[in-house]
């Protein structure tokens, strides 16, 4: 039977985590016929944990967790408990509507996750209260602490915010709409304790930015294909080291946007490609998602290896 951990120590352990590394979001490996590589996957997350992330994510967004069923759901997620071992929390994804997001919750509980990532649901938009109801059907059926995460259709309020952290087990959000006068609301109203991250896509893009209005830790895409960028623009923003990080966001993180903004879907399928040239088994995307063209490859392992560069590191 696996001991769930109590909230507060993961919540310390997270707070610790974040002030540490950037937070790590995993690839799901697939073979080529698109069927779950458990090998590739547990070499994936023991690369990863190697380069000293603040918590680790599995079966998020960047874990393609919106393909996987409840059974290929459970081996990510007991793959990713095994290789942590406890060296940092494992925040699991959880998703669509609250039934289902559930059936998830408890698969992770199971495998001894330490938190839940609730992701937005699918499809409709919903007003307020139904926003905050989606994470109090949540919370009344799992002990694990959630941290809500807001972008698209999700976006809340003061007023909900407030109602949200009154729920015992409701214990950070994660913003992805980088709209900053409404983040820097949020932050002020929330207790003290409560724990907020920087989610948008590429989200280094405004690590300063966000880091502004009291929101430092962030989700790092990069740290899956290219940690040593991901852990010296961390330590850069850190340290204040502002001319590092203007080169690195002139100089990788930019380029690499732009390069992102191409296809609906490269937010995901760019990093994979990148993982695979670096020599990571993760293998293709999953339809919806394709993978990026000869064209956008090339230009990818060019700029990976000008941003590696930089770090004195080598493709």
């Amino acid at each position: 039977m696996v001991t769930v951990n109590p909230g507060p120590d993961t919540v310390r352990r997270l707070r610790d985590g974040m002030a540490r590394g950037v937070l790590s979001f995993p690839l799901t490996s697939f073979h080529d016929d698109g069927s779950l590589d458990p090998d590739g996957f547990r070499s994936h997350v023991a690369d990863r944990l190697a380069a000293d992330p603040g918590a680790l994510f599995p079966a998020c967004g960047t874990g393609e967790f919106f393909s996987l069923d409840e059974d290929e759901y459970r081996q990510v997620v007991t793959i990713a408990v095994e290789e942590a071992a406890g060296r940092v929390p494992v925040v699991a994804g959880t998703g669509y509507g609250w039934a289902q997001a559930v059936r998830f919750a408890r698969i992770a509980e199971g495998a001894g996750a330490d938190a839940l990532l609730v992701l937005p649901h699918y499809l409709v938009a919903a007003p307020q209260d139904g926003l905050v109801a989606q994470l109090e059907q949540i919370a009344a059926r799992t002990p694990l602490p959630l941290i809500a995460y807001q972008r698209g259709q999700v976006a809340f309020t003061v007023a909900s915010l407030r109602r949200l952290t009154a729920l015992p087990t409701v214990v950070g959000l994660k913003d992805g709409h980088s709209d900053l006068d409404r983040l820097q609301r949020l932050t002020l109203a929330a207790p003290d304790g409560f724990l907020f991250f920087n989610g948008a896509a590429t989200a280094e893009i405004q690590a300063r930015a966000y880091a502004a209005v009291g929101v430092p830790a962030y989700s790092s895409a990069v740290h899956a294909f290219a940690p040593e960028i991901a852990n010296a623009f961390f330590a850069a923003v850190r340290d204040r080291d502002d001319k590092t990080t203007d080169r690195l966001l002139r100089d990788f993180y930019v380029p690499l946007v732009e390069l992102r903004d191409r296809v609906p879907g490269y937010a995901v399928s760019l990093v994979k490609a990148a993982a695979r040239l670096r020599g990571s088994r993760v293998g293709p995307v999953r339809a919806p998602l394709t993978d990026p063209s000869p064209a956008d490859l090339d230009a990818l392992r060019a700029l990976l290896t000008a941003g590696l560069d930089l770090v004195g590191a080598a493709l």
